[in-house]
C-alpha cells in the first residue's frame, strides 16, 4: 500500500501546471479552477507531502527545491498515468465498436438478425458509429461457455434454466411445437397426444446441450414425474437436420414455432396438439460480470432485445 503522503494524480497534475508557468493565476486558468482554489489545494497536497512546494512572492510562485524534486517524479508519474488512460480508452473504444455475439441456433436464425438491425438503427439515430458484431451460432452449452470463457461478449440461450455462474436475463418467449409429416398418424388425430405419450414415444432430437433438447426434458419431467422419456429415434445436430428427418417420415419431434412457422403454414409439416405439458420456454440473455449487462453496445443490445424490437 502507498502512504498517505503521495498526492492524487490530479494534484500532481496541478504542481505540474504551476511549474510549466511559473505563475498560480496562469496555472488555475488553465486547469480551469480559481485562483484562490488551487492556492488551497496547494496547502494541502504540501500538508500531505510535508514539506513547502510552492515560494510565493510578488513576481509570482516558484517551486522550491524540494517542489522541484516532486515536480520530477510527477512527470514521470503524469506520463505513466497518461499511458493507462489512452490504453484503457483504446480498449473501451475496441469494445463499442467490436461485439462478439454467441446465440443458440433459434435465436441466431430467427430473432438475432431483427436485433442487430435494431441496434444500428439506433446508433445511427444518436449519431454513433455502427458496433460491428461477429455472430457465432451453436447450441445453449455452447453459448454458455463461450461466455464464460471470455471468446463471446454476450450469448443468448433457451435452455429451462440460466446457466450456472453467468447473469441472465429474460429476452423473449418461444414455443415447442410437436410436428410430424403429412404422412404421420398422428397427422390426422381429432384429440391431443397427452404428455404420457410424448413422453413415451421415440422422437427426432437435437444433440444434447440443446436448449430445444433441455427445454423438451425439463417440461416432460414436471408434466410426468419418474416417468422417463423414450430414447430418441434419431439424434441429429441443427434445427434444419431435424427437421429433415421429420419431413422424411423418421418420427415427430419438437422445434421451435419460429423454426417451423413457415413449413406448417406452406402444409409441410403439421402441429400437433399436446395436452398437460408446457412447452412455452424462456429465452434469455447471459453476460459474465456484475448484475447489470456492461455499458456500450451489450447492454444496448439486450434491452433492444427484451423490447421485442
Amino acid at each position: 500500500m502507498l502512504s498517505t503522503h503521495v498526492p492524487e494524480l490530479a494534484d500532481l497534475q496541478m504542481l505540474a501546471a504551476v511549474a510549466r508557468t511559473g505563475s498560480l493565476r496562469l496555472a488555475a486558468a488553465e486547469l480551469g479552477v480559481s485562483q484562490q482554489a488551487l492556492s488551497q489545494r496547494v496547502r494541502v497536497m504540501e500538508g500531505r507531502v510535508g514539506i513547502p512546494l510552492l515560494s510565493r512572492g510578488p513576481r509570482g510562485s516558484r517551486l522550491t527545491q524540494g517542489g522541484r524534486l516532486v515536480e520530477q517524479w510527477a512527470t514521470r508519474v503524469l506520463d505513466a498515468a497518461a499511458e493507462l488512460d489512452a490504453g484503457i480508452t483504446s480498449l473501451r473504444t475496441d469494445r463499442a465498436g467490436h461485439l462478439k455475439v454467441a446465440a443458440s441456433l433459434t435465436v441466431a436464425g430467427h430473432l438475432l438478425p431483427r436485433w442487430m438491425v435494431a441496434l444500428r438503427d439506433q446508433q445511427h439515430l444518436t449519431g454513433r458509429p455502427a458496433t460491428n458484431v461477429e455472430l457465432t451460432a451453436a447450441n445453449s452449452v455452447a453459448v454458455a461457455d463461450a461466455v464464460a470463457g471470455g471468446s463471446a461478449d454476450v450469448g443468448f440461450v433457451e435452455g429451462p434454466r440460466a446457466p450456472l455462474g453467468l447473469r441472465s436475463r429474460t429476452v423473449a418467449s418461444d414455443e415447442l411445437l410437436v410436428v410430424v409429416a403429412a404422412g404421420h398418424p398422428w397427422a390426422r388425430r381429432t384429440s391431443p397426444v397427452t404428455a404420457a405419450r410424448l413422453a413415451a414415444t421415440p422422437l427426432v432430437m437435437r444433440e444434447e446441450g440443446s436448449g430445444t433438447r433441455e427445454a423438451l426434458a425439463a417440461a416432460l419431467l414436471d408434466a410426468v414425474p419418474g416417468t422417463p422419456q423414450a430414447a430418441p429415434v434419431l439424434e441429429l445436430t441443427g434445427t434444419a437436420s431435424v427437421k429433415s428427418a421429420i419431413l422424411a417420415g423418421a418420427g415427430p419431434g419438437a422445434l421451435s414455432s419460429l423454426a417451423v412457422a413457415d413449413d406448417i403454414a406452406l402444409g409441410r409439416l403439421h402441429a400437433v396438439p399436446v395436452t398437460g405439458v408446457d412447452l412455452v420456454r424462456e429465452l434469455r440473455a447471459v453476460w459474465a460480470g456484475g448484475t447489470q449487462p456492461p455499458q456500450g453496445p451489450v447492454r444496448d443490445l439486450i434491452t433492444l432485445a427484451s423490447r421485442g424490437r
